[in-house]
């Protein structure tokens, strides 16, 4: 992080800030900048781009139809030089087509703040979010410089501010947390947040608990009052918010703090219960709080009900939990709303709401908040999940479909994930089913990263059944034995906290698998347990796609392949985009069913998962298929391919191994067969078909290749 955030701006060099008014100053002496808007528009869109941009892209983004942009855009870059150049310092960079600024050496509020954050917010102490909410202040990004005429322009600085909006209270949420609670700075923060995101629950429900540690009940009761009213303008529950400031009552009553003299966040005098009702022309952000026209009844209101009068709604298991916003259909000519975007956003939600590990908001309340112009990051906020994505399309004069959607984590404001999708027109519905699938399957896997590495930080001892879950799965990948068996431990610790959640059941049969499959511990024994684990998941949630997969892995080991691709077809039934039920098809007809099935499935795992941990065994299936189909040399290329893999483990090696045989690489096939021996001593062709269910065909050329590697 850079120093100078602990700090006021520096004033030696060249400054940009752009949250507030755009200014440029040199030394601490402000530069003037030109009269034109155009020109001030463009030394921001370029500074905050902080990459080369064509003068095209430029033209399009400022000037709506001028008689000569490109001369305007030469007109405007020298005014800018005049601002930024000096003498043997240039930087402004204009170099054909590409157009760009040097700023390395400037000081640029915006690009420092997203340095600062670069890491996340794990690391930064309370001084520094502090030093950066004070770089935000109360400003929006580039104040005042709003381009009616000039539509992609205002299109993108909506999006900035919006954007910024979300750092921005997130650097306030982070900091309230490091603060020590109720403190004069905290609830200075608290209110600044709700400035920020006024429908934020958890910052209401921070202020509420910090009024009531403090005594402050009756301002306390004003804040609830405008909050519900507002809530109720917007058709939306508070609820939970009622619930939580019952709560934060009880627990001052148990714990009551000596009264004090310090003024109220109002600046008046510290307010208790035994002082008179507020007026009706009482304050609370800015909104006059008039009595409410309904009951401030709890017991009566919606939500959740209440285990006791003092505590809260009984929480539900955790889940990661996920929005979906509708897609922007960004097509020249075409309405913002409904057709294409509409439709692909309730492809994704529904397909998304099947895979059971997640808790997706319905589509309902995604397009009534989308009605009302509420953003990503707002939606995230006001509903109160982990991750929320959006997205756009538009249809190209090509005939081509693009799909553009990314992943942001709502309590950090980064975009964990970003992909562009696309592909021909030529079957409208059938492209978007593709589109479709690849969206759901990296929206799953990408949140599944992002919580197996959140989980992997924490203590294990302060693990939930949801983190303990996941933080198996960080073990279970590393395909190896010592991983396994910590793996195990935490599935076990998931299954004992949670014993309804069904995910850590499939897990804890996997690790079983493993132990059969490659030798780890007695077969027989780990077998049965691996059966025993996934019919535990299955009664745990008989709907939960992994379940029936892990299922139908145990039933393969048990030799009872109907029953096995009965399992694994459920599980895709149930959720057509899990990729691991599509691999697991090929795992099972690369050994002794229909190769071509088998090369199909794989292909359409890797399509849905191209990063998956798994990929080893999706690159191998295909090359035993492709091998018994007799295309040995294309075979050898995908096998080496699987072996490559940083977590193949013997068995992927082997397969790379005959392949290589049988496509006449012998040499390679020894090298391969010498690190195996060096690494796994002892391992030979017993142990490869003891641990796969090859039939009569692709067994020969497996002994076919050990004579070759042989001789």
């Amino acid at each position: 992080m850079q120093t100078q955030l602990s700090g006021p701006p520096p004033t030696a060099g060249l400054a940009l800030r752009l949250l507030g008014p755009l200014s440029v100053s040199r030394g601490g002496t402000p530069v003037a900048l030109p009269p034109s808007r155009k020109v001030r528009a463009l030394l921001a869109y370029l500074a905050v781009a902080g990459r080369t941009t064509t003068r095209s892209h430029l033209c399009e983004l400022l000037w709506d139809l001028p008689s000569d942009p490109r001369g305007e855009l030469r007109w405007c870059l020298s005014k800018l030089r005049s601002v930024l150049d000096e003498p043997g310092r240039q930087r402004v960079l204009a170099d054909g087509e590409g157009v760009s600024l040097d700023l390395s050496d400037c000081s640029v509020d915006v690009l420092e703040v997203a340095h600062a954050l670069r890491d996340g917010f794990a690391n930064l102490a309370a001084a520094d979010l502090q030093a950066l909410a004070a770089r935000f202040g109360d400003n929006d990004l580039l104040e005042g410089l709003d381009l009616p005429r000039s539509p992609a322009f205002s299109g993108w600085l909506i999006a900035e501010r919006r954007r910024l909006r979300a750092t921005h209270a997130a650097v306030l949420e982070h900091w309230v947390q490091a603060l020590p609670p109720g403190s004069d700075t905290a609830l200075a923060a608290l209110e600044h947040w709700l400035a920020i995101a006024p429908f934020d629950r958890r910052a209401h429900e921070g202020l509420l608990e910090a009024l009531a540690s403090r005594g402050r009940l009756r301002e306390g009761e004003e804040h609830l009052a405008a909050t519900a009213r507002q809530y109720e303008a917007e058709g939306q529950d508070w609820a939970p918010i009622g619930h939580a400031w019952r709560a934060a009552k009880s627990r001052a009553a148990r714990h009551p703090r000596e009264a004090d003299d310090r003024p109220s966040l109002s600046g008046h005098p510290r307010e208790t219960d035994d002082r008179p009702p507020p007026s009706r022309h009482s304050r609370e952000g800015g909104n006059p709080v008039l009595p409410l026209p309904f009951s401030l009844d709890l017991r009566a209101a919606p939500g959740p009900r209440l285990r006791g009068d003092d505590e809260a709604p009984t929480p539900l298991p955790r889940r990661a939990s996920l929005a979906v916003m509708p897609f922007i259909d960004r097509t020249p000519g075409v309405a913002l709303r409904g057709g294409l975007g509409d439709g692909m956003a309730h492809d994704v939600i529904t397909r998304l709401a099947k895979l059971r590990s997640m808790f997706v908001i319905a589509e309902g309340t995604m397009f009534a908040l989308s009605e009302r112009r509420v953003d990503s990051q707002d939606a995230g906020r006001r509903l109160d999940v982990d991750y929320v994505a959006s997205g756009s399309i538009r249809r190209g004069a090509d005939a081509r479909l693009t799909v553009t959607v990314q992943l942001a984590e709502t309590r950090t404001a980064q975009v964990v994930w970003a992909e562009e999708f696309s592909g021909r027109l030529d079957d409208t519905f059938a492209v978007l089913d593709e589109i479709g699938n690849r969206i759901v399957s990296s929206i799953a896997r990408q949140i599944e990263v992002a919580e197996r590495n959140r989980a992997i930080l924490k203590n294990p001892n302060s693990l939930d059944a949801w983190e303990a879950h996941h933080r198996g799965l960080w073990h279970m990948v590393r395909f190896n034995r010592e991983d396994n068996e910590q793996a195990r431990h935490f599935f076990q610790t998931a299954v004992r906290l949670d014993p309804t959640f069904a995910r850590p059941h499939a897990g804890l049969s996997f690790t079983h698998f493993q132990d059969a499959f490659l030798g780890w511990r007695e077969r027989d024994a780990a077998i049965e347990r691996a059966y025993g684990a996934a019919a535990d998941g299955v009664m745990a949630d008989e709907r939960d796609p992994a379940s029936h997969w892990a299922l139908g892995r145990a039933m393969w080991l048990r030799d009872r392949q109907d029953e096995t691709l009965g399992e694994l077809h459920s599980a895709i039934e149930l959720s057509p985009n899990f990729a691991l039920g599509h691999y697991t098809l090929a795992f099972v007809h690369m050994q002794s069913g229909d190769p071509r099935t088998a090369i199909a499935e794989a292909d359409h795992a890797r399509a849905l998962s191209p990063m998956d941990p798994l990929l080893f065994g999706m690159l191998a299936s295909r090359a035993i298929a492709l091998a018994r189909l007799g295309q040995y040399e294309e075979a050898a290329d995908w096998a080496v391919r699987s072996a490559a893999r940083p977590n193949a483990h013997v068995h992927i090696r082997a397969i790379s191994m005959v392949c290589l045989a049988l496509a006449g690489r012998v040499q390679e096939a020894k090298d391969v067969a010498a690190a195996i021996r060096q690494s796994q001593s002892g391992y030979g062709v017993a142990d490869f078909l003891q641990a796969f269910k090859l039939g009569a065909e692709a067994e020969s050329l497996v002994r076919k290749a050990a004579r070759l590697i042989d001789a």
